[in-house]
């Protein structure tokens, strides 16, 4: 397992690759950014943004779930995956936040919770981003590089997320996330990583064992 300076050295280096960290997800009002996060799970941000447009011209606040029924919007959103049950999670979440919430995302990890489909790594991606608040949302794409570092050893992005929240200081929880996501996304890749251009490869545990694969010296 990684030491604190050892992981201070590795997320610095993975923040220095990707410094826009902006989420590549588009959108405009606050409940338009929760519609695209519901709707990436298991889906390409890519993907996303190809349908929100459509979705977006009518819908821009919580209130305005009110103008398209569930059927309509599963239609509009069918071209992802689990399309059924994401439209469903985004009508009700709508519905609920004009209904308790007057229409306002929570700025509260619980409370967001409370809302259909959302769980911790959505409501942690959410609240990062409308928020700014210290959190990583753990995907399959941190999990699978934080297990290849060495910085966790876990079966689960759950379990990831858990270990994460005590390792990670305030501030690499301000500025990490996107990068991680982007590191794993496009250089971690899970099939075919690209350790050769990889500027963490030799604190990476992964990385090195292909180094001591290839008979050079670490």
């Amino acid at each position: 397992m990684k030491t604190k300076i050892q992981i201070s050295h590795i997320l610095t280096e993975i923040a220095r690759m990707y410094p826009d960290i902006r989420t590549e997800l588009q959108y405009e009002t606050p409940f338009q950014f929760l519609i695209a996060v519901i709707l990436s799970a298991q889906t390409t941000d890519k993907q996303v943004n190809k349908i929100t447009p459509a979705i977006f011209a009518r819908v821009r606040e919580p209130e305005d779930m009110a103008k398209i029924s569930p059927k309509e919007l599963e239609k509009m959103v069918s071209s992802v995956n689990f399309y059924r049950n994401k439209a469903k999670f985004i009508w009700q979440s709508g519905e609920k936040l004009v209904r308790e919430f007057g229409g306002i995302i929570p700025n509260d990890l619980w409370k967001i919770q409370t809302l259909p489909g959302v769980g911790v790594k959505t409501a942690k991606v959410v609240l990062g981003v409308l928020y700014d608040a210290p959190y990583v949302g753990v995907d399959t794409h941190v999990h699978r590089v934080m297990n290849r570092i060495g910085i966790v050893r876990t079966k689960s992005p759950e379990e990831t997320d858990k270990i994460l929240e005590k390792k990670f200081t305030y501030e690499q929880k301000m500025i990490i996330h996107h990068p991680l996501v982007l590191f794993g996304r496009y250089q971690c890749t899970a099939r075919n990583p690209k350790c050769s251009t990889c500027p963490i490869r030799e604190m990476c545990d992964y990385g090195r064992r292909g180094l001591i694969s290839e008979g050079k010296s670490i």
